[in-house]
């Protein structure tokens, strides 16, 4: 495959560098052991050696941090765990004097279950006039609230366990299509949309330059919200057919593009995180024409070294998939759409001990191996904070090491089956 050769008429962002900064562990200014805001202004002069053109930063809102704060409980502040709102000015002033853009990562699947949107929809009860901004369902037919098996459906959360939880007091069930402290907003409420671009146009206007936006592809869900399939060794039924790429999310993200983004002045990047997304799909999403977004993260490569347990489940990684997997994405969006270009994120392990070998005598090579992949095909690149160090995986010796949700919940379930902790 020959290397891609930037197009000097496209958009800028098609000869962009994106450099994701993780605001909890990338540089601490006041020496809490917590990285922050004002950390990150005393680095910029690191990215500017790096040519970053692009910031993307992830959520520094309020949040109880149930998911590393993307379980958002205020999306109009900063979390004074990094900072205050000035800091963050601070910040957009002095990466717009470097030349760098910032985009903000934008949840809107889900809130905390404490933003005050949540709060009021679950204490007005099923009548209140909040009520139909998260969806809420009562107990299957026949069934008493909290009865084994009285959820709505049968949905597994993708954080294990039933994706609806029980509101004692009003006796119906919420959807958290992760966390049961991460309920799903209900997108088919037009008063949910607006909300959603009112606080979009708040942090435009403050000069953000775009977003990279959450599991944007799941705001849509079947509204009939039918039982998924149960496989064999799962407890409860598959609803992913039912919530990614559901009927209403090209409505949903053109609606948004024309409320928020049509006739600003400046050039913006939207750039959509699509679990389960296919080239087909991928393609109507980045299609200029269409106006929807700019790109998209898929997740073929990412899934590669996933055995049938899933992601936990670690297979060796065949390079001739990798290859084939890489290329088809590069064929698919090579006329129409735009890829992004990742080996990882704060989702995902480190790229050398995953693709490479991290091991001191190829530690080295193997980063600018999979630098030189990256940066040679089309689309733009991101880039993981530490990756250009060829930074490896930490060292984590036990369970107690871990602050991710999905890993916790993941070894409980297997030690509950029995499993020894290695």
């Amino acid at each position: 495959m020959p290397a891609y050769e930037a197009d000097p008429t496209g958009p800028w962002w098609s000869d962009a560098v994106v450099y994701q900064v993780y605001p909890r562990s990338f540089a601490d200014f006041d020496a809490d052991g917590i990285g922050d805001v004002r950390g990150i202004i005393e680095r910029l002069d690191h990215l500017t050696m790096l040519g970053v053109d692009v910031l993307w930063l992830s959520p520094v809102y309020p949040s109880p941090q149930d998911d590393n704060g993307y379980d958002i409980s205020d999306y109009q502040a900063v979390d004074p765990l990094f900072g205050t709102l000035a800091d963050f000015d601070l910040l957009l002033e002095r990466v717009h004097e470097r030349g760098i853009k910032l985009i903000m990562d934008l949840v809107v699947n889900h809130t905390s279950d404490e933003h005050p949107w949540f709060t009021a929809s679950r204490d007005g009860g099923p009548e209140g006039p909040w009520r139909d901004w998260y969806i809420w369902r009562p107990p299957r037919e026949g069934m008493r609230p909290g009865e084994p098996g009285a959820e709505p459906n049968n949905w597994e959360s993708w954080f294990s366990g039933p994706a609806w939880t029980l509101d004692e007091a009003g006796g119906e069930y919420y959807l958290h299509t992760f966390s049961r402290k991460q309920p799903d907003l209900n997108w088919e409420n037009p008063a949910v949309r607006q909300a959603v671009h009112r606080m979009m146009h708040w942090w435009l206007d403050r000069g953000v330059d775009g977003f990279r936006m959450d599991v944007i592809n799941l705001i849509s869900k079947d509204p009939a919200l039918p039982d998924g399939i149960v496989y064999e060794g799962s407890r409860y039924g598959d609803g992913k057919p039912y919530v990614v790429g559901g009927p209403r999310l090209h409505e949903y993200l053109a609606e948004m593009h024309r409320e928020v983004f049509a006739g600003r002045p400046r050039g913006l990047l939207t750039v959509g995180e699509t679990p389960g997304v296919t080239v087909e799909e991928a393609r109507l999403l980045t299609d200029p024409a269409r106006r929807e977004l700019d790109m998209v993260f898929q997740f073929d490569h990412m899934s590669l070294d996933e055995g049938p347990g899933g992601k936990f489940d670690v297979w060796p990684l065949r390079l001739t998939e990798l290859k084939a997997t890489l290329g088809r994405w590069q064929t698919g969006l090579g006329e129409k759409g735009w890829n992004s270009l990742y080996w990882n994120n704060h989702d995902q392990p480190r790229a050398v001990s995953r693709f490479g070998d991290d091991s001191p005598p190829h530690r080295d090579r193997s980063a600018k191996l999979l630098a030189t992949v990256l940066h040679l095909h089309r689309g733009t690149p991101y880039i993981y904070q530490g990756e250009e160090l060829g930074m490896a995986n930490a060292p984590l010796a036990t369970i107690e090491d871990f602050r991710d949700i999905e890993s916790l919940r993941h070894h409980r379930d297997r030690t509950a089956q029995g499993h020894r902790e290695e």
